[in-house]
């Protein structure tokens, strides 16, 4: 039996927030697909001295971006992940990074940015909870409770309130990637429609815009990595520019969260941690009464080691 050959890919999901949408970078598709794909890279054993640098080349090479702020991810190594390796291709292993970025032009042809809540979109409680849920989401998922029996059953049950914050359980926005992967296994997504041959076409195109291979759900980790990480280290910081009211700041982590915050109890974490500090200067670019910019205070990576802006949540009604 011949010994499968091993590819060691570099994957990155480029994010930023624009006019207070969070995108993310894409690149055309693979050759014979259609699908949106993040961009991605082998790594070059022999000429790559760090993973970070190869990405940082490749990236630069695809999209003509120079990136920030990166960060290791996760490890993606499921078997049949490309499509390819079920034609005796190589299995894929892809090695995914995180970077933050403010959004810039890119000239690459076929490069371009687009709202990540287009991809998951039932992860956008900002204006309240999705319609989503109502019309497509519970159904869907009822019956594949439903279809199951015994303790099977229970399980599902379990995991889909837990996963969707259903039957008394709370929503936890930083389970993008669990959401994600039981509505794959529900067969309720485009990419198990398109892996496995089953499932229903119209749930699937109201459930959000399919990626190549499993760049959905790298992305869908990537959210969730995210939303974890603004509670305890300020990359948010990473998002914004240089100066902004707290107005700006506050739509930008909710853009990330997905959720609307309480206004006077996050401006309170923000200074009272001392993670900004007042220019001295006015904007009247708000539409409404001038307002005060501020940077972010980068004295306060010193003094303590976890900080974050926290994500304090309005009331749900």
């Amino acid at each position: 039996m011949a010994e499968r050959r091993i590819v060691i890919g570099l994957n990155a999901v480029i994010l930023a927030v624009t006019d207070e949408e969070p995108r993310v970078l894409t690149v055309p598709p693979p050759p014979a697909g259609d699908a949106d794909a993040l961009p991605f890279g082998p790594l070059d054993a022999e000429r790559d001295r760090t993973l970070e640098l190869a990405v940082r080349g490749w990236v630069r090479e695809q999209t003509g971006l120079e990136l920030g702020y990166v960060e290791q991810l996760y490890t993606f190594g499921d078997r049949n992940r490309d499509p390819r390796e079920r034609e005796g291709g190589p299995r894929v292993i892809s090695i995914g990074y995180l970077s933050l970025v403010r959004e810039g032009r890119t000239d690459a042809a076929g490069v371009r940015w687009r709202g990540w809540y287009g991809y998951l979109p039932w992860e956008d409680w900002r204006d309240g909870r999705p319609p989503l849920f109502e019309r497509v989401l519970e159904p869907a998922l009822e019956a594949w409770v439903a279809a199951a029996e015994g303790e099977l059953r229970r399980q599902r049950r379990e995991r889909v309130d837990i996963a969707f914050g259903l039957g008394g359980a709370p929503w936890d926005g930083e389970r993008v990637l669990h959401r994600y992967e039981l509505l794959y296994e529900a067969g309720l997504v485009a990419e198990a429609l398109r892996d496995r041959g089953t499932g229903d076409p119209e749930v699937a195109r109201r459930l959000g815009r399919p990626m190549a291979f499993d760049h959905r759900r790298i992305l869908a980790t990537a959210v969730g990595r995210m939303r974890g990480k603004i509670r305890y280290r300020p990359v948010v910081f990473e998002l914004v520019p240089p100066t902004f009211t707290l107005f700006q700041l506050q739509r930008v982590v909710e853009a990330l969260a997905g959720m609307r915050l309480h206004k006077q109890n996050f401006r309170r974490l923000v200074e009272k941690g001392g993670l900004v500090e007042g220019t001295g200067k006015l904007t009247a670019d708000t539409g409404g009464r001038p307002a005060e910019l501020f940077r972010f205070r980068r004295e306060v990576l010193r003094e303590r080691p976890t900080l974050g802006v926290g994500l304090p949540a309005l009331p749900r009604g």
